[in-house]
């Protein structure tokens, strides 16, 4: 097995990470992408818009959601991960089985959303693999996380924990240089949260892993503009300023609009 490229080589700023969500409920394509066909014509088309890497998820994480089993959510993603076999892949999942079927059909990250809490063995998985790693923060869980969300400093405390989580990986015999950190843009936040996160992310740069932002068509950039999810435009709205502030990976679903707003940004701070 080779060795892999440090993360911040391999996905250089800004670099954009589509969503493509096998699952019923997802609040961004209605369930769509549920079936194999839809799915996996989507990802090749944020592939050829511009995406650097395509996240695939089996399971919804959104506020409210139950969990699936390893067996009902391997039966949502295998199929589409075996047909992008050779496309640049992430698997979205908490679970060590999935992500080791995953890796096996050719994934180079794995991003969960638990950092290392929700299964013993993904770290030994990962760490055995070699593979790109994205620790993300999430109060509570997401059953739960939105009922109450409370912090006395939110950027001080998610710093805090993804320092630990990124020191228990390194400590599972993880490389630091093949991780990344997300803060958890609406896992257990506020909209006032969300907001203070990327005004102030120069904080979690400081920490000195690449930083991925996920605020993509959030129900917080919906209440900007009165509506349930936020729009295509507020999305690169938020995508923008989170690349200006240190953001390395943005985590979107309308690739090309992102890339192209993106690449324009980059242009302008030279």
């Amino acid at each position: 097995m080779s060795k892999r490229a440090p993360i911040e080589d391999r996905f250089p700023a800004p670099s954009v990470m589509g969503v493509i969500n096998v699952t019923p409920d997802s609040f961004s394509d209605g369930g769509l992408h549920l079936r194999l066909e839809p799915a996996v014509t989507e990802a090749w088309g944020m592939l050829e818009a511009g995406a650097a890497i395509i996240d695939v998820g089996g399971e919804s994480t959104r506020p409210g959601s139950e969990g699936v089993s390893v067996e009902e959510e391997l039966r949502r993603v295998e199929p589409v991960l075996a047909d992008l076999g050779g496309a640049p892949v992430s698997i979205d999942t908490s679970k060590a089985a999935v992500a080791r079927r995953a890796l096996d059909l050719g994934v180079e990250l794995v991003n969960d959303v638990t950092a290392l809490r929700g299964d013993p063995e993904l770290a030994g998985v990962v760490a055995d693999a070699g593979c790109y790693l994205c620790l993300m923060h999430m109060l509570g869980e997401p059953r739960t996380m939105q009922e109450d969300p409370r912090y006395d400093d939110v950027v001080s405390e998610v710093k805090c924990f993804l320092e630990d989580r990124l020191a228990f990986a390194v400590a599972a015999g993880i490389r630091e240089e093949l991780v990344c950190l997300d803060p958890g843009i609406g896992f257990g936040k506020t909209a006032a949260h969300n907001f203070e996160l990327v005004r102030r992310l120069d904080d979690l740069v400081a920490i000195g892993r690449p930083i991925v932002i996920g605020f993509s068509r959030k129900s917080t950039l919906g209440k900007l503009t009165g509506q349930a999810t936020g729009s295509a435009a507020a999305s690169v709205g938020a995508a923008v300023a989170a690349f200006d502030r240190g953001a390395t990976i943005l985590r979107v679903h309308d690739v090309r609009e992102h890339v192209e707003a993106l690449a324009a940004a980059k242009a302008v701070a030279g």
